[in-house]
């Protein structure tokens, strides 16, 4: 039997596989499309050119200034304490724990060496079924005194046996309350009580700038501490490639490296703001996190029935811009007329889907949902993912420069597991 370790976390974008901006994503109605992030990569600056003179004694009597104020870098002057990430770190640092994930994968026999012709001539020698164990580690935190525990799902996806270290060296077996593939979240039990938790701040009210704090377990090394500000909020999953995700990410230059995955996002108060959970290949400086209070809904899902059903429309849609239209002709020619210059472009529907029962048809323009207008897909997400499972929702496309309304029933998204 074979060993693999890896370091599960945080997801590893890769842009080179980013899909062309001419098909849309396939993953069954997730309302969403990758595209492709650029970076600009080993820019560097000329030296400017610096001109010196020697002033006069008089001019140099006018322009030195007594005790001169220096004013504190900003990441120090907001806390009032140049200490603060040591403070957050002890207040905290015992609620964040390591997770330790295996799973037993068997590589399947080929149908032909079941047949007994072919076993009574290789006998022995037939192939046999074979295992292998992949262990992964991540991180999480505490969110209740009882044992529960929040990780990303990729971090316990599949595992057979999930191990829980604390920061005191305690170490638990876990279980699974359940995981979420969708928002990539999960709830892990584990058998304690009066562990110290985190305080939940609010994720809603974050502003680019402000500092934040990461611990995890990144490489394996337990406990370790980065700290960094938050770059940009509402971060779509097209905008950094995790088409198959319905998440709005905070963005951040806080080191975030493999095995970091699950572990809390915090600001300067101690709070915990966000989950960290993906990084994109070759960059430096981009990590991204699950809103805490994203996260704190599906979890709260996870703990009293084990999954969570997020609307499912079953389309395959695109934003519509000019260059899109103009790419899109270029491929259908007739057998496409599109006459709308914005709106979301549907360029699949998925047989036996809401959206085919509704009537929905490829080439027609979402112009509105519930009376809401969209231009984008991550606008048609949020309205969908909103929406009620069963409830008709009114949706308004432009079909041959006609305007159509349909009414729609989302069903539960049917959930493909990761590995």
């Amino acid at each position: 039997m074979k060993t693999t370790n890896h370091h599960s976390a945080p997801k590893n974008i890769d842009t080179r596989r980013l899909p062309p901006i001419c098909g849309a994503d396939n993953i069954l109605g997730m309302l969403s499309y990758g595209v492709a992030v650029v970076f600009l990569g080993s820019c560097s600056l000329l030296p400017a050119k610096t001109f010196e003179t020697q002033p006069s004694e008089t001019q140099a009597q006018k322009t030195i200034e007594p005790n001169p104020v220096i004013v504190p870098p900003p990441i120090i002057s907001s806390s009032g304490d140049v200490n603060f990430i040591v403070k957050v770190v002890q207040q905290v640092g015992p609620a964040v724990v390591r997770i330790d994930s295996s799973r037993t994968i068997t590589s399947r026999v080929p149908d032909e060496f079941n047949d007994p012709l072919l076993r009574r001539f290789f006998g022995e020698s037939a192939p046999q079924p074979r295992q292998r164990v992949e262990r992964g580690s991540g991180s999480g935190f505490i969110i209740n005194s009882s044992g529960q525990i929040v990780t990303n799902s990729h971090v316990v996806d599949g595992a057979d046996r999930v191990t829980v270290t604390l920061k005191d060296g305690r170490t638990f077996d876990g279980k699974v309350l359940g995981e979420d593939p969708v928002t990539d979240v999960a709830a892990v039990k584990i058998d304690a009580n009066n562990l110290p938790t985190l305080s939940v701040g609010n994720s809603d009210a974050l502003q680019p700038g402000e500092a934040v704090i990461a611990i995890g377990n990144p490489l394996g090394l337990n406990n370790t501490v980065t700290s960094g500000i938050i770059s940009a909020t509402g971060r779509s999953s097209s905008d950094i490639g995790a088409s198959d995700k319905r998440v709005d990410y905070i963005q951040t230059d806080a080191a975030i490296n493999p095995g970091n995955s699950g572990g809390p996002l915090l600001n300067a108060r101690g709070q915990v703001i966000a989950m960290n959970t993906a990084i994109i290949q070759g960059a430096q400086g981009l990590g991204f996190a699950i809103p805490i209070n994203t996260v704190q809904k599906i979890a709260q899902e996870l703990i009293a029935k084990g999954k969570v059903d997020h609307p499912y429309l079953g389309v395959q849609m695109v934003t519509l811009t000019p260059e899109n239209k103009e790419r899109i002709k270029n491929i259908a020619g007739d057998r496409l007329n599109i006459t709308a210059d914005q709106g979301v472009l549907l360029v699949e529907i998925v047989p036996r889907s809401p959206a085919s029962v509704a009537g929905l048809r490829v080439g027609d323009v979402i112009k509105s949902i519930n009376s809401q207008p969209v231009t984008k897909i991550e606008e048609v997400q949020k309205l969908v993912e909103n929406s009620k499972i069963g409830t008709k929702l009114p949706i308004e496309v432009e079909r041959n420069g006609q305007i159509v309304q349909v009414d729609i029933q989302p069903a539960a998204l049917p959930v493909r597991r990761e590995g």
